[in-house]
């Protein structure tokens, strides 16, 4: 079996969970705050509702497959293709009434992401990648997606959602190529590497990711062109301090300054 038998069922999935979430946005819809500590890690019913059914979907089609969800847990993380979840990336963005989140599916062969897709509802677009190729589909049609070439941090345009998410030594670092880069932006979410993936920025920043947060957009950029690794140069599936670039000199020179 191959990954191109999954890509009209990741398809269902996307469409099931956007007619699912679309109903709760920019409504007065309930939001429960995650974070044992002082911080703010909300989530909704959208959330719940929309794992629940791409779970149900999954466990249909393929009993015998793993399922990694935000919201409702790991089931057979040993199989050899694992579906990787994350209803709404973005949270925080959807319930402020902002459409820069989707929904990230991700599939697994023996621990490598082989497809991925981030599904936006409201906007009606989707971005997909098997690390091969990578295409996008919405408003203004359908089209392959290709990284931008950027010669160095001088010309790069540079994504984090919040630096207030990084502890202070992250910070720092992360301070250190915000210093070099033409211009940094935050907040975008999954949108940031999809932006990447599309050949509109060149750097994404983040730290403290979930496998859930980055799985399904490392297949997208991957097959862009791009490059998707931890701060250290590692494999990023496994979440943690992630850092992607669409050329490979700019990967080079900001992982430098995140690490020296």
């Amino acid at each position: 079996m191959t990954v191109i038998d999954f890509s009209a069922f990741i398809g269902r999935l996307a469409t099931a969970s956007g007619e699912t979430i679309l109903p709760f946005f920019r409504t007065s819809l309930s939001i429960d705050n995650k974070a044992t500590t002082h911080d703010f890690d909300p989530v909704t019913e959208a959330d719940r509702a929309a794992e629940a059914v791409m779970r149900r979907l999954i466990k249909a089609q393929f009993p015998q497959h793993g399922i990694v969800g935000e919201e409702f847990g790991n089931e057979r993380e040993d199989a050899d293709y694992v579906w990787v979840l994350d209803p709404i990336d973005g949270t925080k963005s959807f319930i402020a009434g902002f459409p820069t989140w989707g929904t990230l599916i991700g599939l697994l062969h023996k621990g490598m992401p082989v497809f991925g897709m981030m599904h936006q509802p409201y906007i009606g677009e989707r971005f997909s990648g098997d690390n091969g190729v990578a295409n996008y589909r919405g408003p203004s049609g359908e089209r392959r997606l290709t990284v931008r070439r950027c010669a160095s941090l001088a010309e790069a345009t540079s994504y984090t959602t919040s630096p207030l998410l990084m502890n202070a030594a992250d910070r720092a670092a992360f301070g250190r190529v915000e210093s070099q880069v033409r211009l940094t932006r935050y907040g975008g979410d999954c949108y940031s590497y999809c932006m990447l993936a599309a050949g509109h920025l060149d750097l994404v920043i983040e730290t403290e990711l979930k496998s859930y947060d980055i799985a399904a957009l490392i297949p997208i950029v991957t097959g862009a062109g791009g490059i998707v690794t931890t701060w250290e140069g590692n494999p990023a599936q496994g979440g943690g301090r992630i850092i992607a670039a669409g050329d490979p000199r700019v990967h080079e020179a900001a992982m430098k300054l995140l690490t020296s």
